[in-house]
């Protein structure tokens, strides 16, 4: 069955992940048309100051030039679209938490209901292009959450490098059971050694967290 309280705390790192996103994309769409009000009133300006087309001309055609390239950065940039995006997929895994808080432990259609929220979410991902979020945005969204041991997507886990912890090696029972008490053999010792070298390893990892 799937974890309910798992998949509310992805959907919550998503949330506040798209919404820093669709902020950012807003600064960078606010860069690119303050430059273009002050080249139209330049221009307007400049139009007005002099009623010579010929002394005008360079001062136009430098101030269109600037207003062009302004304008196919912003083009190839697309950052309103990009800003659009995740200001509406902010609001879709959002909705998604509110779907799962608002979910009653006694219900009987509980599981066909998480199947569909979880469906969504994996739709709401494959959506989210990861590519387009600032890893300063990743790293930050992805130390709160550890943090605070609360679960993180598998975008944020390990596989964009912001959350990856050693692994120590852990004591099986298969391990226990190929060394024996009343074996005095070297090779019995070798094998309790390597077992008392996992335990402190594993030790000092618990007292860490």
């Amino acid at each position: 069955m799937i974890n309910i309280d798992k998949l509310l705390d992805k959907c919550e790192c998503m949330t506040l992940l798209c919404t820093r996103t669709a902020t950012f994309w807003s600064y960078v769409k606010m860069a690119f048309n303050i430059p273009l009000v002050f080249t139209s009133s330049a221009m307007c300006i400049i139009n007005s100051i002099s009623t010579d087309a010929n002394v005008m001309k360079i001062p136009n055609i430098v101030v269109n030039a600037v207003s062009v390239l302004i304008m196919s950065l912003s083009n190839s940039i697309k950052s309103s679209e990009k800003f659009e995006i995740f200001k509406k997929l902010s609001q879709q895994f959002m909705l998604l938490s509110q779907e799962l808080e608002a979910l009653e432990p006694d219900d009987v259609n509980i599981k066909e209901k998480l199947n569909i929220i979880n469906l969504k979410y994996e739709n709401l991902i494959q959506d989210c292009a990861f590519e387009d979020i600032p890893q300063k945005n990743k790293t930050n969204v992805a130390k709160i959450f550890s943090d605070a041991n609360r679960h993180l997507p598998i975008q944020l886990n390990g596989t964009s490098g912001n959350n990856i912890v050693k692994r120590h090696p852990v004591i099986t029972q298969k391990d226990v059971s190929l060394v024996s008490m009343s074996d005095t053999s070297d090779e019995n010792i070798k094998r309790a050694k390597e077992i008392l070298a996992k335990a402190n390893l594993d030790l000092e990892a618990n007292l860490e967290v």
